[in-house]
């Protein structure tokens, strides 16, 4: 297991950039990570957006999908005692800790496993014959690919390749992590239509 590897069950996540990509970003999650994962989460990804008041993100959820509020007081809470020691970040900020939310990001090569079925849509870092833009359904994960079925068939993409990736909001991706419990305090209410995405090109 490399330094920026963790493990969580049988699986094992490296912190890709999709996690963190800046630099700074780096350093936060390998700062943040034992702590939230020794409450008994996963970390999702790490974000520090800049404004006024930079915004310091954090997003996790435990192994299985899903958190509470409550939850993300708790992880906040121990956050910020830890970064109040380590204090990687000099100027004044903003701590947000929240869930991935419904449209979620997908940042680890488990993650394109445990979604496998659902929409969702890729980004590369570089052009893939002449593309960089990737909408499909998800088909799992073969030899660190990702599986995409479009519409000339199922695709291959490098895991590596990914600078984006996330799930495309459906009436079934709501109804679905909704019946799992995984989007607790989600209004359902409020994704009573799907308004349909235009294609990428």
């Amino acid at each position: 297991m490399t330094q920026n590897q963790t493990r969580t069950g049988n699986r094992t996540d490296a912190i890709t950039d999709l996690v963190a990509r800046a630099p700074i970003d780096r350093r936060l999650a390998e700062i943040l990570r034992p702590v939230v994962e020794g409450m008994g989460f996963d970390l999702v990804r790490v974000r520090l957006m800049g404004g006024r008041t930079p915004t310091l993100q954090i997003m996790a959820e435990r192994p299985d999908g899903g958190i509470e509020v409550e939850d993300c007081a708790n992880i906040s809470t121990a956050v910020s005692a830890l970064l109040d020691v380590e204090d990687p970040i000099e100027e004044g900020y903003t701590l947000e800790v929240s869930s991935p939310g419904i449209d979620r990001p997908l940042t680890r090569l488990s993650d394109f496993d445990a979604w496998e079925g659902y929409d969702a849509r890729l980004e590369t870092a570089e052009p893939i014959d002449g593309r960089r833009r990737f909408k499909g359904t998800l088909r799992g994960t073969q030899d660190g690919e990702i599986l995409l079925e479009i519409a000339e068939g199922v695709i291959g993409l490098d895991f590596d390749w990914l600078s984006e990736a996330r799930l495309v909001m459906s009436d079934a991706l709501i109804r679905d992590m909704l019946k799992a419990g995984k989007a607790r305090g989600a209004d359902a209410s409020a994704f009573d239509s799907i308004e349909p995405e235009e294609e990428d090109r």
